[in-house]
């Protein structure tokens, strides 16, 4: 299979062991992501219409130095999936999201029709997060999450697309008390709002090797490296459970 993310820091998050967890399940991808920080739909579309190669080009979890369009990157190879979101700072709010998502929708039908589009949900803000558009949902998490998950449920009608729901994932973890950051568990951030390294990217990697492949995370062997100390095999085993018992009911 073959994966294009037009995204952000969010997608290269969530994308950053796709490629190395499926092919510890045996499947072969190739997993693209298009890196602009902070990049919302609306400079998504702005880039498509002045064709800018902005884009850093991030190939199965790693940086190549290259930079790239969209339209490059979605003329270089035939695409089984590419996947749409919002800036995380910006994903509550619907109106954001419009026009640009369907003109970003429609300019990749255009290009590659014979790819799926999925809508990549992002994920709400640490509790305690200094995030500059935390402020947009009172810097609340529950409140930012209620939001987005309406904002993102239109944007998937409006293009008949089904969701990622990483966010989802993310807030069902933090229910959880080894992850309920505000009653001393550990937090799925490392900086109030992109994920920890590794246990919240690795969440997010096996949400989407289920979600698009179907593929097995209970008994996934990969294990990701953590700097200066060793990855709790018991906290991995742990995040495959209820990552899998939690996709199951959806």
């Amino acid at each position: 299979m073959k994966i294009l993310a037009i995204g952000n820091s969010f997608s290269e998050d969530a994308t950053a062991y796709l490629y190395q967890i499926a092919k510890a399940g045996g499947d072969e991808i190739k997993v693209v992501n298009l890196y602009i920080g902070g990049c919302s739909l609306q400079r998504h579309q702005e880039n498509v219409e002045g064709n800018i190669a902005d884009y850093d080009y991030q190939i199965n979890g790693e940086y190549t130095g290259r930079k790239i369009s969209i339209q490059e990157a979605l003329s270089e190879d035939n695409w089984d999936v590419v996947t749409l979101q919002q800036c995380s700072g910006l994903s509550g709010l619907p109106d954001s999201y419009n026009p640009y998502l369907e003109k970003l929708s429609k300019y990749v039908s255009s290009l590659v029709p014979g790819a799926k589009q999925w809508i990549h949900k992002t994920w709400a803000y640490e509790k305690d997060s200094n995030h500059g558009e935390y402020g947009y949902y009172d810097k609340s998490q529950e409140k930012m999450y209620a939001e987005l998950t309406k904002a993102y449920d239109i944007a998937a009608k409006k293009l008949s697309a089904k969701l990622i729901p990483c966010g989802d994932v993310i807030q069902y973890l933090r229910s959880l008390p080894e992850f309920d950051y505000g009653n001393g568990g550990m937090s799925l951030c490392r900086d109030g709002f992109h994920m920890n390294i590794p246990y919240g990217r690795y969440a997010l990697a096996l949400t989407w090797y289920k979600t698009l492949l179907n593929g097995d995370i209970l008994t996934n062997t990969f294990v990701p490296e953590k700097e200066e100390e060793a990855v709790d095999p018991k906290l991995l085993s742990f995040i495959r459970e209820k990552v899998s018992e939690f996709l199951e009911q959806e």
